[in-house]
C-alpha cells in the first residue's frame, strides 16, 4: 500500500523566500492506519532557515580576538570558583561538545570528568538541579524564523531567568552548587574573584590589551570577555544548513522523510526557526529526577521549562531539563505517551499540561526517520582546543582528572 502526501517547505536563500511544493510517495511501515490527509490539512506552515554565517554582538561589547582569547583562558580557569576547584569548562567541556554527559551536574567539591564525576567526601553541596545546556550556538539564542535576534535580550538557562551571554556568564560564579561553594557569600564572591584576578600580572596585562584601558579588571569586563569567547562557539554549517540553503544532496532521502515527519507529527509546534526552538516555556509533566530532594518547579513556579535547541544532540545526552531521558528514542516515546494528556509528574495536574502536547501525533514507526533527520543537525567543526595552562597556575578545567 502506498500513500501520496503533499506538503510545503519554505526556506530562505540569498534573502529570497522560495516556495517549493513537494510530493513524496511513502510506504506504510505497518498496518497501523494514520490519516495523513487530515494531518496535511492541519499542518501549520513552518519556516526553517540556515543559521546566519555571522554572529551579532551587543553594541557595548564588540568582539575582538583579544577578548576571545582572554575569555577562553577564564573559561578554563578554576580561579573563578570559590574553592578554586571548578571552572566553566568543568561542566561545559569541548570534549563533550561544551555540554556534559551527566543528567545533572556536580560543581563545587567534585572531582572527575563528565559521567565519572563524583562529590568529594565529606560533602554538603547539592547537585546542580538541571542538565547542563551546551554552549554551542548560544550566540544565536532567541533567534526567530526570520533570523532576527537581539544579543542583549537572548534568553539563557532552562528558565530564561537572565538575558544575554554577558549576564549569564556571572550567574554560575554566584551559584552555591555550581562554582561559589560555602566559603563565600553570594554578595561577596565577585569581589573575591576580581581581587584574585587583579593579583595576577598576566591577567592585568591581558585585560588591558583586551579593553584598551588601565585597571580593566572588573566584573563587567569579566562577563564581557567570557561572552565574546562563547560567541565564537558556533556550528552554522551542518548538513541541514547546507540542505536548507539549497544543496539538495546534503541530506539523504530518508533524512528528508524524517524532516517531513518531524513537522507532521507536531515536533515543529515548538521546535521552530534556525535553532529549532521557540524559546518559550512549556509544561510537559516530565517525571522528577530522583537525585533531587526537592521538585524543580521551573519558570515562575509553574513546572515549565524553555524549549531547548535540537542542534548537536549527539553531544547533549541525557536529555530534557533534568536529564531523565537517556536517548532520543526515550524522548520520542515520552512525547508519544503524554499526547494522551496524562501527566507523568504527580506534582503536575493533567490540565496544567501545555495545550500543544495534545497535538502531538507521533507513532513508533515515525521515530527512526525523525532521529535520522535530527542527526543532520549535528556538526563537529568547532573549537575543541583545550588551553595548555591558565594564568592562575591552577589545573586547567578544575578538578577533572
Amino acid at each position: 500500500m502506498k500513500i501520496t502526501i503533499g506538503y510545503t517547505i519554505i526556506w530562505q536563500k540569498k534573502n529570497l523566500l522560495l516556495g517549493l511544493v513537494c510530493f513524496f510517495v511513502v510506504g506504510c511501515f505497518n498496518s497501523e492506519k494514520v490519516n495523513y490527509e487530515t494531518i496535511a490539512k492541519e499542518d501549520v506552515l513552518v519556516q526553517y532557515t540556515a543559521l546566519p554565517k555571522t554572529v551579532k554582538s551587543p553594541k557595548d561589547n564588540p568582539s575582538s580576538p583579544e577578548k576571545a582569547a582572554l575569555g577562553k583562558l577564564l573559561f578554563f580557569d578554576p580561579i573563578l570558583s570559590g574553592n578554586k576547584d571548578v571552572a566553566c569548562a568543568t561542566c561545559h567541556h569541548p570534549k563533550n561538545g561544551y555540554a556534559e554527559f551527566r543528567d545533572i551536574s556536580i560543581g563545587v567539591n567534585g572531582k572527575g570528568f563528565g559521567s565519572n564525576r563524583v562529590f568529594n567526601k565529606p560533602n554538603d553541596i547539592p547537585f546542580v538541579k538541571r542538565n547542563a545546556h551546551t554552549i554551542l550556538n548560544t550566540a544565536y539564542n532567541g533567534i526567530d524564523m526570520n533570523n532576527e535576534y537581539d544579543p542583549d535580550k537572548a534568553p539563557m538557562f532552562w528558565d530564561s531567568r537572565v538575558e544575554s551571554l554577558e549576564k549569564q556568564a556571572l550567574e554560575p560564579i554566584k551559584a552555591l552548587e555550581e562554582m561559589r561553594g560555602r566559603k563565600y557569600a553570594e554578595k561577596d564572591i565577585l569581589d573575591v574573584v576580581i581581587a584574585r584576578l587583579k593579583a595576577i600580572p598576566e591577567y592585568q596585562q591581558l585585560f588591558e590589551e583586551a579593553f584598551g584601558e588601565k585597571d580593566a579588571i572588573n566584573s563587567v569586563n569579566l562577563s564581557k570577555t567570557i561572552a565574546v569567547f562563547e560567541r565564537t562557539l558556533v556550528t552554522n554549517n551542518s548538513r541541514f544548513d547546507q540542505y536548507i540553503a539549497g544543496d539538495e544532496n546534503a541530506i539523504s532521502l530518508s533524512e528528508k522523510e524524517g524532516f517531513k515527519l518531524f513537522k507532521k507529527v507536531g515536533c515543529a509546534n515548538c521546535h521552530i526557526g534556525p535553532m529549532f526552538s521557540d524559546y518559550k516555556m512549556h509544561v510537559l509533566g516530565l517525571q522528577e529526577n530522583d537525585i533531587l530532594k526537592i521538585p524543580d518547579r521551573g519558570f515562575d513556579e509553574q513546572f515549565s521549562f524553555r524549549t531547548p535547541t535540537l542542534r548537536n544532540l549527539q553531544f547533549t545526552a541525557p536529555y530534557m531539563h533534568n536529564g531523565n531521558m537517556k536517548s532520543l528514542q526515550k524522548v520520542l516515546e515520552f512525547y508519544e505517551d503524554i499526547a494522551s494528556g496524562k501527566s507523568q509528574n504527580p506534582n503536575i495536574a493533567d490540565d496544567q499540561l501545555d495545550s500543544l502536547v495534545k497535538k502531538i501525533r507521533i507513532k513508533v514507526k515515525d521515530m527512526a526517520p525523525i532521529i535520522s533527520f535530527l542527526n543532520t543537525l549535528n556538526e563537529t567543526d568547532f573549537d575543541k582546543e583545550v588551553v595548555s595552562a591558565v594564568p592562575s597556575g591552577l589545573p586547567v578545567g578544575g578538578d577533572i582528572n
